[in-house]
């Protein structure tokens, strides 16, 4: 079974949903960016990370605008399923952005990074990473993957949505990169199933493929099943 999700921002609650909690042995969650458990590298976000590890499910996340991108360059680079993934702890890893996984037979692109709101507060905190948009060489690579996989994928996972997508959610439309031009690309060019992205706060299905995830959890059909 393979369970996507939205933002979780570091609150443990949400692992109590009923979908989540139906997630057996090495089943898969997967949450579309700003997963929030890698930010401040205390001993205590450690255990955490560690107790996340020891779930009997893989969890694995993209990247989105709320993550400490230095601490998770730190974790060893390792192959899962395919593509590469920071090992941060266990069954808890991150999906890296341009990477073609094999998912329970299902193929899933994966493209993390987010554009920040709240730019000017997060950089005097000392809060925001340059690397949290994708630079030209990245979505090179990331072109030659998607050529490479014959353009077809059953399911590409995000933080953010395409630039078409932004104007069916009310939000943030007058904020766009060159990342969210090449999702439109993506968009365009390629065959999926099924899109899904976080960021907005908001659950939402834009037809006929797209899927804005917060707080729900969609569950997907596999060829386990």
């Amino acid at each position: 079974m393979i369970c996507i999700t939205g933002d979780i921002h570091g609150d443990l609650k949400r692992f109590k949903d009923k979908n989540i909690r139906k997630l057996k042995k090495n089943d898969i969650l997967i949450v579309c960016g700003d997963f929030g458990f890698l930010w401040d590298g205390t001993k205590a976000e450690k255990q955490i990370l560690k107790k996340i590890g020891k779930k009997r499910f893989y969890t694995l996340f993209v990247e989105g605008c709320h993550d400490n991108y230095d601490l998770i360059s730190e974790y060893p680079v390792e192959e899962f399923c395919g593509g590469k993934v920071h090992a941060v702890s266990g069954k808890l890893m991150h999906l890296i952005r341009g990477n073609v996984y094999d998912f329970q037979g299902k193929k899933v692109f994966c493209f993390g990074g987010g554009q920040t709101k709240d730019l000017d507060i997060r950089v005097n905190a000392g809060k925001w990473w340059s690397d949290e948009l994708a630079g030209n060489e990245e979505i090179n690579k990331a072109l030659k993957v998607i050529d490479e996989n014959g353009r077809q994928f059953d399911y590409i996972i995000t933080h953010e949505p395409p630039a078409s997508i932004k104007d069916f959610l009310e939000f943030e439309t007058n904020q766009i990169s060159f990342m969210h031009n090449f999702f439109d690309a993506v968009k365009n060019d390629c065959t999926f199933k099924q899109w899904f992205f976080g960021k907005v706060h908001k659950n939402k299905v834009i037809p006929p493929k797209y899927s804005c995830l917060f707080d729900s959890v969609v569950k997907i059909s596999t060829s386990n099943e």
